[in-house]
């Protein structure tokens, strides 16, 4: 056969190219061309395979990221406002609602805010706040009844000042005094139908220290206003409470308002020492008045709001940890301290508070519970979360692995952690001893604890007992621990430790507050959003908020109201940055643009609760 010509081939295809170079046949009748291109279809057919090899590995790489990332995003991830952050697929994970304002009452509330911005009504309020600080009204942990203790009568200069500062209040509102000091004032609402909201605030004060009134910048009863803060005991804990209300219900009547809803005001004069006075008394009035679940939900002072990397994060609180003051009690024979034994009841009391410290409270991170739904907020909403916590927040809410890998890194992440998810304990008074040379025959300590939302009283006696049985048993001790004989018999022993609750005050842990999906929560949280996003700060203030769940670790006068309703709040819509030096210690102080945010809380909440269809 004779040699063909290029021309005379079948032109080159993809199924007739040789796969590879090497089945090219090197021969001296090979035509050059022939080889040139079957070597450029080879290259062009390699150069396609890789391709798919690369399409190939990425798509899997993909499926492998999207595998792993899954859980995390989505394309709801991405809230409207200005600083997009990415956040997780589930929108259960702490929902929010919108801003809520007065629909029917606008008219009203952009006349208020626009009176509230006068120069004329800031200083009026701030005098309001002032004037009220100025007034000692003192909370003593020693007070007798308000018949007998004479210290009482100082709340009766504070009626009269509120009186001759909200006219309209006392003329319109019905007051009763209850317990003699304390105070409830009954507003009618038109319609009888809807169940009342009720304010809570208290009157009185912790004392100050007469060895540290010099280091106050101002007098601390002077109730001064310097341009930017109001000074003086109270002005953050909690008269802003009380004054803020009835400023924002005297401005309320000014404008002829009249509500549809009953509200009601409750006043203490103790809650500094539990309201064993007050608010006890407060709430058996309320009850015999109005009934059990009479209240569509309770607002006390509380939970305020901070900026967390440009947010703003309000935390109301709705739960509240127990309360258990424990006593010790080390009784053993008395004699001559030239003849010792090896250990007096002063050494046998210490052993038990090193066991005690030796033994603190283990923390816990449970799902259900206001701290860990806190830290749901945090991570979906801060943009200043680790990325490391927030992943392990997200993968802790289906992993127990991950819960308490969580929960190992929260002491060193949240300062507050131990405070707020465990049950605190302080030891905070020790007495022993009478004479230099005399054994001490009876020597005692005080625990104070602040029971957290997953324990109880029974839990903490029971802990407690266990923890200082070892010590009396070395010691040769019986213990009595809350009633209940423990350990070795009385008459074979050498003395007795006695554990009791100190005041008689112990107090399980608060009913929690229903959030998501519950109308009172669902409101409440439209009002704070509302009142941020229409503030009428004349710094910088950011745009984006959300609201919380959150815990009170301190108790307030709510203890005595749980059966009027399950829908109890506490807070006071203060900023973190709005007191100056905290409240219970020198230079109390509130910022007076803070103030008047508070009470135009108060004003949308009150006008709110009156056409919402969130309440019964």
């Amino acid at each position: 056969m004779g040699q063909t010509t290029q021309t005379e081939r079948e032109p080159f295809s993809d199924e007739k190219a040789p796969s590879t170079v090497q089945n090219i046949h090197w021969t001296a009748n090979e035509d050059p061309e022939f080889v040139r291109h079957a070597t450029q279809n080879y290259k062009r057919r390699r150069s396609a395979l890789r391709l798919k090899i690369l399409h190939f590995a990425c798509f899997l790489g993909l499926v492998l990221l999207s595998h792993h990332f899954w859980p995390y995003l989505t394309t709801s991830a991405f809230p409207s406002h200005e600083s997009q952050r990415l956040l997780v697929i589930d929108d259960d994970m702490c929902p929010q609602v919108s801003a809520i304002t007065p629909s029917s009452h606008t008219t009203l509330i952009d006349t208020l805010d626009e009176e509230y911005g006068t120069k004329e009504f800031k200083l009026k309020a701030y005098e309001s706040l002032g004037g009220a600080v100025r007034i000692p009204t003192v909370c003593y942990d020693d007070l007798g009844t308000p018949e007998e203790d004479p210290r009482w009568e100082v709340f009766d200069d504070f009626h009269t000042y509120i009186e001759q500062r909200f006219p309209k209040v006392h003329a319109t509102l019905q007051r009763t005094k209850v317990a003699t000091y304390a105070l409830v004032y009954h507003w009618q609402g038109t319609d009888t139908s809807l169940k009342p909201l009720l304010l809570a605030a208290h009157m009185d004060v912790v004392p100050t220290l007469a060895a540290t009134e010099a280091n106050w910048i101002n007098p601390p009863f002077s109730g001064y206003y310097d341009g930017e803060w109001i000074w003086g005991r109270g002005s953050c804990d909690d008269k802003p409470g009380v004054i803020g209300i009835m400023t924002a219900i005297e401005a309320l009547l000014e404008q002829g308002f009249k509500p549809t809803r009953t509200v009601i005001l409750a006043f203490g004069i103790d809650e500094e020492r539990g309201g064993q006075t007050g608010a006890a008394a407060i709430g058996k009035y309320l009850v015999n008045t109005y009934g059990e679940d009479s209240i569509s939900m309770i607002v006390d002072e509380g939970g305020g709001f901070s900026d967390l990397s440009g947010t703003i994060f309000a935390t109301p609180a709705v739960a509240e940890k127990g309360y258990l003051d424990v006593r010790v009690d080390v009784l053993t024979p008395g004699g001559h301290s030239s003849r010792p034994p090896r250990h007096t009841g002063i050494g046998i009391l210490a052993s038990v508070v090193t066991g005690l410290e030796a033994n603190p409270h283990v923390p816990k991170l449970a799902r259900d519970r206001t701290y860990y739904q806190g830290l749901q907020c945090r991570a979906k909403y801060d943009d200043g979360f680790p990325s490391e916590m927030r992943e392990l927040v997200i993968e802790s809410q289906t992993s127990d692995e991950k819960l308490h890998e969580l929960e190992t890194k929260l002491d060193d992440f949240d300062p507050a952690y131990s405070a707020s998810a465990g049950t605190t304990q302080a030891i905070d008074i020790i007495y022993g001893g009478v004479k230099i040379n005399a054994l001490p025959e009876a020597v005692y300590a005080i625990t104070n604890h602040r029971i957290a939302d997953h324990s109880s009283v029974s839990e903490l006696q029971d802990r407690f007992a266990s923890i200082v049985a070892p010590v009396a048993a070395k010691h040769n001790m019986s213990l009595n621990a809350f009633g209940k004989e423990i350990g070795l018999e009385a008459s074979t022993t050498w003395g007795l430790v006695k554990v009791s609750d100190a005041f008689g005050s112990a107090l399980e842990p608060a009913p929690v507050t229903p959030t998501t999906g519950s109308g009172p929560y669902e409101l409440l949280s439209g009002t704070i959003l509302s009142t941020l996003k229409t503030n009428l700060r004349t710094d910088d203030f950011p745009e984006f908020s959300v609201v919380s769940p959150g815990l009170s670790l301190g108790n307030t006068d709510t203890r005595h109201y749980w059966s009027l309703t399950r829908h109890i709040f506490r807070y006071g819509h203060r900023g973190t940055t709005d007191g100056y030096n905290g409240a219970h210690t020198i230079n109390e102080a509130i910022r007076a643009e803070g103030f008047l945010e508070q009470i135009r809380f108060f004003t949308r909440l009150i006008l709110n609760a009156d056409e919402t269809h969130l309440l019964d």
